[in-house]
C-alpha cells in the first residue's frame, strides 16, 4: 500500500501540477501582458515538481530541506502569479482547483520540511 504522501505519490501529484500550469498557459490570451505574466507562472508552476524531484534524490538532510523550501518558494510565487492573472482580468475561467491543489502542496511540503529539521536535531 502506498501512503498519501509518499515520495512516488508527490511527484506525480507535482508533475499533474505542472501539466495543469501549462495547460492554463496554452489558453491564455496572445495580449502581452497575458504572456508576461503566463511566463513567470509557467516558470514557477513547473518548477516546483523539479525541486521536490531533486529533493528525493538529495544526498544529506539539509540538501533535502534545501531544495523542499525552493519549491515552496516556487508554489508561493506561482500562487502569486495566478492571483494577479485572476485579478487582472487576464483569466476568465476558474482557478479554484489550481489554488487548492497549490495549497495542499504547500501544507505537505511544509509539514515535510518541519519533520526534517526536527530529525536533523536529534
Amino acid at each position: 500500500m502506498v501512503e498519501e504522501h509518499s515520495p512516488e505519490i508527490m511527484r506525480r501529484r507535482t508533475r499533474r501540477f505542472a501539466l495543469s500550469i501549462i495547460k492554463l498557459f496554452k489558453t491564455l490570451p496572445l495580449r502581452e501582458e497575458a504572456r508576461i505574466l503566463g511566463r513567470q507562472m509557467l516558470r514557477s508552476g513547473t518548477s516546483v515538481g523539479a525541486h521536490y524531484h531533486e529533493a528525493t534524490r538529495s544526498r544529506s538532510r539539509a540538501e533535502f530541506i534545501s531544495k523542499l523550501e525552493g519549491g515552496l518558494q516556487e508554489l508561493d510565487e506561482t500562487v502569486y502569479w495566478l492571483t494577479l492573472l485572476k485579478e487582472a482580468n487576464v483569466i476568465n475561467g476558474q482557478l479554484d482547483g489550481l489554488l487548492n491543489e497549490a495549497d495542499e502542496l504547500t501544507a505537505i511540503l511544509v509539514a515535510s520540511a518541519k519533520t526534517a529539521k526536527l530529525n536533523k536535531r536529534q
